[in-house]
């Protein structure tokens, strides 16, 4: 098949979306399809690269307010259409509303092309980075919601979602009849394995050989509601001689930063920054706990990837975290925004070395059901099913 990709969020960016975008593309190449990516440029101007296997073409961008580390393409619809026009795919799968998800859609419906769309977002995703524009936030929030609603209706031929419990959620509010099958994001199981802490990994972060890590990865934004995991740690921290580390940057990396400062936290906890795609295996494999905070998450990519590592898992008990974090199985789940809670859920791991090496091994099971190349199949019967229903409206 020769399948098209539409992001507005693509690598080097660092998100879910950009993650298993990526992801698929190369694991969709492997199985031996011409995939082409349309992402936003990260020089500003239009160019084609080839990552690893398959091509990516590059549409001109600004940067994204409120996000700084992203850019988004504004005006794509002649680029974008030019590219699906040369590039003549069987199948568009777009995996966001925005500039290129939309300009895919227009330039799908024209040509005639079968559209396959994934819903990976929630409306906390967006509200807790637009809080500087005050009152406004909650409308914006509320209109973007609304327009993902419409954007992926009845026109699109095929929609999914990374788990069961994000169709369960949003499936009564879209207005579609198109099928709805959840499909995990998927991780290459290749890249993340279980192993050693890597002595000049904790060399380089100043982190201690000696201590139990309590780790955070992913997106430092608002959403992710980190601050919540430093009132925890501080709270275990009271009778646990243990480390943090927090790795990856965002919107709301200042304030977690003041607040490690204010509770005097300063020597416990390693920010580790946005690490190179060699190192995160590794960093993942410094943690005797992995903890994820959010409550607004429809998989969380970086929790499995930290489950393939062999990993116990806290989580907050919302959303799909039940799906991943299987409570008593692989990991505890949580209150949410209850660093109390938290700390006690963590405190019993790190007391239980028995419950640690169970729990890793767990993690390491569940995981292994979401390999990549599980995925790609999957996806290979949506796009089969979604040009057949597609030919069936001719």
């Amino acid at each position: 098949m020769r399948i098209l990709i539409a992001s507005d969020l693509h690598w080097p960016m660092r998100n879910g979306v950009a993650t298993f975008g990526r992801t698929l593309a190369q694991g969709l190449a492997e199985a031996g399809h011409e995939v082409m990516v349309v992402a936003p440029s990260q020089t500003a101007r239009r160019h084609v690269e080839v990552d690893v296997n398959h091509k990516v073409s590059r549409v001109t961008s600004l940067p994204f307010p409120f996000f700084p580390a992203y850019r988004l393409s504004v005006s794509p619809t002649l680029e974008v259409k030019k590219i699906i026009a040369g590039f003549k795919p069987d199948i568009i799968h777009i995996q966001t509303p925005l500039g290129i998800g939309y300009a895919a859609r227009q330039a799908a419906k024209k040509y005639d092309i079968p559209v396959v769309s994934t819903n990976h977002g929630m409306p906390e995703n967006v509200l807790e980075n637009l809080r500087a524009i005050g009152p406004f936030a909650r409308p914006v929030t509320y209109i973007l919601k609304e327009y993902a609603l419409w954007f992926n209706g009845n026109t699109m031929d095929y929609i999914t979602m990374p788990t069961k419990a994000a169709i369960d959620m949003f499936k009564k509010e879209l207005n579609t009849h198109a099928p709805l099958r959840a499909i995990s994001c998927g991780i290459n199981l290749k890249r993340f394995q279980p192993g050693p802490r890597d002595a000049k990994l904790l060399a380089k972060y100043h982190i201690p050989a000696n201590k139990p890590v309590v780790l955070y990865a992913g997106r430092l934004d608002g959403e992710k509601h980190i601050s919540v995991l430093v009132n925890a740690f501080n709270r275990l921290r009271k009778t646990h001689d243990a480390h943090l580390v927090i790795s990856g940057g965002g919107n709301d990396e200042d304030n977690i930063h003041n607040l490690v400062d204010a509770l005097g936290l300063g020597a416990h906890v390693s920010f580790l920054g946005r690490v190179t795609d060699t190192e995160l295996p590794k960093v993942y494999r410094i943690g005797t706990v992995f903890v994820m905070p959010s409550p607004a998450e429809l998989q969380s990519i970086v929790t499995l990837e930290a489950m393939a590592t062999g990993v116990p898992i806290v989580a907050v008990d919302a959303g799909p975290l039940y799906e991943l974090c299987q409570n008593d199985r692989n990991g505890y789940l949580c209150k949410v925004d209850n660093p109390a809670d938290m700390a006690k859920k963590i405190i019993a791991v790190l007391d239980n070395k028995k419950t640690q090496t169970s729990f890793g091994r767990e993690s390491l099971a569940i995981a292994k059901t979401h390999d990549i190349r599980y995925t790609v199949e999957q996806y290979e019967e949506v796009y089969t099913e979604a040009m057949r229903l597609h030919a069936g409206k001719g």
